[in-house]
């Protein structure tokens, strides 16, 4: 009776079988039950994906002179053509995947049926799928759904349906690809250990050598390894990688691939492989950790430009960065020399930007911390040098905004301003010591100097020596609304749409000043007349965008955002065009020139830097500014030349934040420290800029213009951005200008204005541009080229790797 049994179940399998191996070879079996339309419509799309598109590659960063500095990556890969690869590393997979591979179309009719047959009546389990199967089942586990984890489970169940699926595919890829492209296409797809995925990046990663060198044991070892890569990895399970191996090369000799006694000796050799993989770390941690920062504001800034962490890390591009290898390495020395990088509880970080009027290139990021995850040894992988890090402000760089909207309102820089020993502001809140309530309940600022001042000093002199007083007068004759936009105008973009803590404002929070943006909480707002503070720079801010601020300055008030992107190749060669936000001439170029010389005696006797610019032996014409905060928990110098603009911050960067005193500086307590913008920071700035100044031309700053030399009429223009485009066009209009608007691909809401130019530089019947928000995802755009032909595996162009809390609410004297 169990005889009879098992003949009629061998049957019906056998038959089952014939039914299958039908609907694979003939893509209409549709009619025969066994696919839907349904079905065969996915099975072709599917197949067109494989035929179609790319798998991950390692993206590259280079610095500007083209040399790598950092891979970006999920799969390590590097692609390989087919007359790459060594015919041994062919004939070994051959060998032991599927020996009839160059006799069948697709589907190996005798292996399904042995396979089915067998796993079916309890004998071995055996696998029956062809190479070309093999193929499909990798691409779409490591390329089609490498980030879908049901659709990866799905190509891997054990069904007749996937079965079906799989083999419908080879069949199709088998009319449209050559046998040596499918084998090449399976070798660049294929999943070994250790993250490591195609031979061309196993012959990297195990032997140091490149898949066309590989001899008969490596590539025994990497076929064997592709049915099993976890426990065929040869580091954590040799004794079965080397059986493994040595079945392989067995099976070599049984395909008269290899001669029995040239067998013997090959299996006597040893694994071979090298002590540890050899590949790069697949993300920022890969490049030197004085380039990491840099490294990561790519990634960051691509991301606002529409090519995402997933793409970037997958798209095989090659990037061309602005990061200047010489000025990074200046950069980095001088900011360990102000604080060492185990210096608990404080950072030390310079940015530095190169000005002009088309392109803003960031050549620099660092901080006395390495970029890593290695705490203990001074590293993080938070970005220090470029993101609103310095929770406790920039003090009286800020005043540098006080003085442009106060010539853009009729100052002039020689003209003479007020300098009072203390100064009680009735219009703007704030507080301070013993500080009065008026009538309608505000409370009003107090603020005194720390040093003796003459009781008036020009403009261009008080920016010099920095008394407080003077410019909280200012900022009441000017109006708060101008000077904190003022601030945003000259970059700080991100800095001002933050909060006072440096984070993105909460709707839902109960304090003022975690609900509101720095441009809400500081401007008159519906709930408060402004924050007198402002000017003294107590608000969190970004290094990288106060050294752009003095980059807008020296560039005639032209204010770019500062990229770090020079450019960028596709996998195939192709330029990638990216959308970086317009240059907008923010201040009128002779307001911009006039700024700078007003701020060019800092460095000079009586100028706060004065004294840390001789012993560096400075003698450049530059602008600088230092600042201070309350408490002295921060301090901050802004300086640049006609080629280089740059900022040093000195900050905590700790969980328990205090004063900085000493040198270097270091947690001082509660009560306050001692640190001056002109100590740590501008001796950081210096100390980095002489060195890389070396050899470049002294060039003179640009002269002063007579109107705002000493003043002149008022000339604005109304300050739209973040309105809406009709009330941003119907202001404009009522002020006597026309309007011109641009559509920009952005995630802010349809219809935002988010960028103008010029901005408070013409009188009216000038026109301006508006950049409004379409509400879209910016996406990046391949220029020329042509798309990849189907079943080509790609070019080996991708060049494989060489083997806190919120700040106070008062500022403090520069």
């Amino acid at each position: 009776m169990r005889a009879r049994e098992s003949f009629f179940k061998l049957a019906g399998l056998c038959l089952l079988a014939g039914v299958l191996v039908a609907g694979l070879i003939f893509p209409v079996a549709g009619s025969m039950g066994v696919l839907t339309n349904q079905a065969s419509d996915t099975i072709d799309k599917l197949s067109a994906n494989v035929l179609t598109s790319q798998p991950p590659l390692i993206t590259t960063l280079t610095d500007v002179n083209g040399k790598p500095i950092a891979y970006l990556y999920d799969q390590y890969r590097v692609p390989t053509a087919p007359d790459e690869i060594s015919q041994t590393m062919k004939d070994a997979m051959i060998s032991i995947e599927d020996r009839r591979f160059y006799d069948h179309q697709g589907v190996d009719v005798r292996g399904t049926l042995r396979a089915l047959i067998s796993n079916q009546t309890g004998g071995d389990t055996q696998g029956g799928s062809t190479l070309t199967q093999q193929f499909v089942k990798n691409y779409l586990i490591n390329v089609s759904y490498r980030n879908n984890k049901a659709e990866q489970q799905r190509a891997q169940e054990t069904s007749v349906a996937r079965k079906v699926r799989e083999a419908r595919i080879a069949v199709q890829l088998e009319q449209q690809m050559s046998k040596d492209e499918i084998l090449a296409g399976y070798l660049n797809v294929v999943e070994f250990s250790q993250q490591v995925y195609g031979v061309g990046a196993a012959a990297h990663a195990y032997f140091g050598t490149t898949p066309d060198k590989l001899n008969v044991t490596q590539s025994a070892l990497l076929a064997g390894m592709v049915n099993n890569p976890t426990m065929l990895d040869p580091w954590n399970y040799p004794k079965e990688a080397l059986e493994r191996r040595n079945g392989v090369i067995d099976r070599m000799v049984r395909d008269n691939k290899i001669a029995p006694a040239d067998a013997e000796e090959a299996k006597q050799e040893d694994l071979g492989v090298l002590p540890e993989p050899d590949k790069p770390d697949r993300s920022c941690l890969s490049a030197d950790p004085k380039y990491g920062f840099f490294c990561q504001y790519v990634e960051d800034y691509l991301s606002s430009a529409g090519i995402d962490k997933d793409t970037l890390y997958s798209g095989g591009y090659t990037i061309k960065t602005t990061l200047d290898p010489k000025i990074t390495n200046e950069a980095k020395r001088a900011a360990e020399a102000g604080v060492p990088k185990t210096q608990e509880g404080v950072a030390n970080t310079l940015s530095v930007v190169r000005p002009g009027k088309d392109k803003h290139r960031v050549a620099a990021l660092v901080a006395n911390r390495d970029y890593g995850v290695n705490a203990e040894a001074g590293q993080t992988t938070y970005g220090l040098p470029y993101r609103v890090a310095n929770n406790f402000g920039a003090g009286s760089i800020f005043k540098t905004f006080t003085a442009a909207a106060a010539l853009e309102h009729g100052r002039g820089i020689q003209q003479t301003v007020p300098v009072p020993g203390t100064f009680v502001s009735s219009k703007f809140g704030g507080g301070g010591p013993n500080c009065p309530t008026g009538p309608t309940g505000i409370v009003w600022y107090c603020v005194s100097n720390t040093g003796d001042y003459s009781g008036s000093m020009t403009l261009q002199d008080a920016l010099a020596q920095s008394p407080n007083t003077a410019f909280v007068a200012l900022e009441e004759e000017v109006g708060m609304k101008p000077v904190v936009e003022m601030a945003s105008r000259l970059g700080l973009r991100n800095t001002m749409s933050n909060t006072i803590a440096g984070a993105a404002p909460d709707p839902e929070a109960d304090r003022e000043e975690d609900r509101l943006s720095q441009l809400a909480y500081y401007g008159p707002s519906e709930n408060s007349p402004g924050k007198a503070s402002f000017t003294l720079g107590p608000g969190a801010v970004s290094g990288l965008e106060l050294a752009n601020v003095s980059a807008t300055l020296m560039s005639g008030g032209t204010w770019c955002p500062p990229t770090p992107i020079e450019e960028i190749t596709d996998r195939n060669g192709d330029p990638v065009k990216i959308q970086d936000q317009p240059c907008e001439q923010v201040v009128s170029e002779p307001l911009a020139n006039s700024m700078v010389q007003g701020m060019s005696k800092d460095d000079t006797p009586g100028g706060t830097s004065y004294n840390a610019a001789s012993n560096a032996g400075w003698s450049r014409p530059m602008l600088g500014k230092t600042g201070t905060t309350q408490d002295n928990k921060s301090a901050a110098f802004i300086g640049a030349t006609p080629q280089l603009a740059a900022a040093a911050m000195t900050f905590p960067d700790g969980s328990s934040p205090q004063g900085l005193c000493g040198t270097p500086p270091q947690l001082c307590g509660a009560n306050g420290g001692d640190i001056f913008g002109g100590k740590t920071p501008a001796t950081t700035w210096f100390d980095a800029m002489g060195p890389i100044h070396a050899g470049m031309p002294e060039k003179p700053l640009p002269p002063a213009d007579p109107r705002y030399e000493f003043g002149g009429p008022t000339i604005t223009v109304p300050y739209v951005l973040n309105w809406k485009v009709e009330d941003a066009k119907g202001a404009l209009a009522k002020a006597g200008y026309t309007v011109e608007v641009k559509d920009w691909d952005s995630t802010s809401a349809a219809g935002t204005v988010l960028g103008q130019t010029p901005m408070g530089v013409t009188g009216p019947g000038g026109k301006i541009t508006l950049y409004v928000s379409t509400g879209n995802d910016p996406k990046p755009e391949t220029v020329g080229g042509a798309e990849p032909q189907p079943g080509t595996p790609p070019d080996a162009t991708n060049p494989a790797p060489p083997p806190a809390a919120p700040g106070d609410d008062e500022g403090g004297d520069g």
